[in-house]
């Protein structure tokens, strides 16, 4: 396997910290330094099937985002399916599996001046069939970062813990990243935390500001997660929400809550709520981000000629709207190549508040 281009491995102490958008960052900066970056994420476990292949979404996003010229299943070798785990205990077939990894990282690779390695959650994740996120960052011959949440305890007690992990399978870890740490706790985690870590020879890389917008899901999204249907051909799917507003009260008391970026949830025979959102959540001044029928409730055909004219998209879900409330608070919000404003936020703040060349320097 090539050990002679540079790599570095991107890890977390649990899913969902900011893995991906280091990775989307680090890639955007590293460019700045290198023409030629690759990517690879060894083992995934969020999919999408593209020409009867299936691969990571993440690398998905990597490869349309920066047009990195290589094969997407060289950067997504190993798509964990439902029944993956069940078969590799049947059967461990662990050595085939090593080897297309490491044949995978060759050609993703090859004529590449460095590589950036996703890996998938903390460094335990995939233990079951033999390839953690230690394991395969110890394949790939890898240094590694830890991503955490902002903090100072706790993140740092859980970074001690897969640093443990990594050790014990003659990986080293060159630093942490602290993400989602809030503006105004800023200097106060950096410094502290810095001090932590020194403790445990480990390095601050960088701490990244908490960004409310990375969290914000778009309509499209919510669509998707909700199965529901679209009821007007407004092209504004990439709407982000910052806001919910259940429409449990009457139409008077609820116009005071339509503002800009709220999503609207409503059942679909509110039609006193369906007429106060056509009125004011048009405002070109106040838009709102969209609006969700619920309870499986189709809307007149009077009700519906006014949905046709609104500018934001609305949404026709079966659940009722304590279930859809609930879907759209615990939605899990991953960046898209889509979301262009989220994506040059990243790399602006990943460029701003990491230290690159001190990573550079580390490998």
């Amino acid at each position: 396997m090539n050990t002679v281009t540079p790599r570095v491995f991107i890890a977390a102490t649990r899913q969902n910290e900011g893995k991906t958008t280091t990775s989307l960052g680090l890639l955007a900066a590293l460019r700045d330094v290198y023409p030629r970056v690759g990517y690879i994420k060894p083992v995934g476990q969020r999919f999408v099937e593209i020409e009867e292949q299936k691969i990571d979404e993440d690398t998905v996003l990597m490869d349309r985002v920066y047009r990195l010229n290589c094969p997407l299943l060289d950067m997504s070798p190993i798509a964990v399916e439902p029944d993956f785990t069940r078969k590799y205990l049947q059967q461990s077939n662990n050595e085939a599996l090593v080897k297309k990894i490491q044949k995978a990282f060759d050609r993703v690779a090859w004529e590449k001046d460095f590589v950036v390695c996703e890996g998938s959650g903390h460094a335990g994740v995939g233990s079951v069939f033999d390839l953690s996120n230690a394991q395969v960052a110890g394949i790939l011959k890898s240094k590694v970062i830890i991503v955490t949440s902002g903090g100072i305890g706790k993140p740092i007690d859980e970074v001690c813990l897969n640093n443990a992990l990594f050790e014990r399978e003659g990986v080293e870890v060159i630093g942490v990243i602290l993400n989602k740490v809030h503006a105004d706790r800023l200097d106060y985690v950096t410094e502290f935390a810095r001090r932590g870590l020194k403790r445990k020879g480990l390095e601050l890389l960088g701490v990244v500001p908490h960004q409310r917008i990375l969290s914000n899901p778009t309509l499209d999204l919510i669509g998707e997660d909700l199965k529901a249907v679209r009821l007007n051909s407004s092209i504004c799917g990439h709407n982000l929400v910052n806001r919910v507003v259940v429409g449990a009260m009457s139409a008077q008391n609820a116009i005071g809550y339509f503002k800009r970026g709220v999503l609207v949830i409503t059942p679909g025979d509110r039609e006193d709520l369906i007429f106060a959102v056509a009125a004011k959540g048009c405002e070109s001044s106040e838009p709102l981000a969209g609006l969700v029928l619920t309870g499986n409730v189709r809307p007149s055909p009077s009700v519906m000629a006014v949905i046709q004219q609104m500018p934001f998209p609305v949404l026709w879900a079966a659940e009722d709207s304590y279930e859809v409330a609930s879907s759209v608070h615990n939605l899990i919000v991953k960046t898209r190549p889509a979301d262009t404003e989220k994506i040059s936020l990243i790399r602006d703040i990943i460029a701003n508040n990491v230290n690159v060349n001190r990573i550079l320097e580390s490998l």
